[in-house]
């Protein structure tokens, strides 16, 4: 029975899974070089250029820039200058990719 299942290639449930893994991947990949901002459990803010992920969604970000969480509701500070940042993804609390960088994604 299984090597009937197996001539007759993937179930559809199977084909379901690869079909939503490749438009997750489609959809990071077209996230790359894109501008984003990623808020952290301690309250920092890195702001850089998306370079990759991996499965334990730690995040590289490129020419990243640090913000420290204000006091002041009103005055951000002056960032701090990382360049290539590595940010564990168990620290990550909510990313987002800026509005620029999505004005350029609808033209594709």
């Amino acid at each position: 029975m299984a090597s009937m299942i197996e001539e007759n290639g993937p179930s559809t449930h199977e084909q379901t899974e690869v079909s939503s893994s490749y438009q997750a991947r489609q959809k990071l990949e077209g996230l790359l070089n894109k501008n984003m901002r990623i808020r952290m459990t301690d309250g920092r803010t890195l702001v850089g250029l998306f370079l990759c992920t991996d499965r334990d969604c730690n995040v590289i970000l490129g020419s990243a820039q640090e913000f420290l969480k204000s006091t002041d509701t009103f005055s951000q500070g002056e960032p701090r200058v990382l360049g290539l940042a590595m940010i564990p993804g168990h620290h990550v609390v909510s990313i987002e990719v800026e509005a620029d960088s999505l004005e350029d994604m609808q033209g594709f």
